[in-house]
């Protein structure tokens, strides 16, 4: 079993999901190999709020193209995190609403 810290990468600050942060979901780029429960067990863990659902997806990665010479992002996964009604708000996100 990973650390918590492994599970949980970083997090996703785009225009939808800063929308999606009034109704309680917050978005994590995660580890590939990482399942729903571990997701669930690290953000508990992490920010000390309670889960109520882990959606997760796998995002693939871009073709990119330099010059002549063409290539790919790397793939990634990405989970959003609902949280319970009575549950805390993460406080990283607070600022950015």
């Amino acid at each position: 079993m990973n650390a918590p810290q492994d599970i949980i990468l970083k997090p996703v600050i785009t225009e939808r999901s800063m929308d999606d942060l009034q109704a309680g979901k917050y978005t994590f780029k995660v580890a590939k190999d990482a399942n729903k429960s571990e997701i669930k067990k690290a953000v508990e863990t992490l920010f000390g709020v309670q889960v109520a659902k882990v959606n997760t997806l796998n995002v693939r990665g871009r073709a990119k193209r330099v010059g002549r010479f063409m290539g790919k992002t790397a793939d990634w996964k990405k989970a959003i995190i609902t949280l319970k009604a009575d549950s805390k708000t993460i406080e990283f996100f607070e600022g950015m609403v």
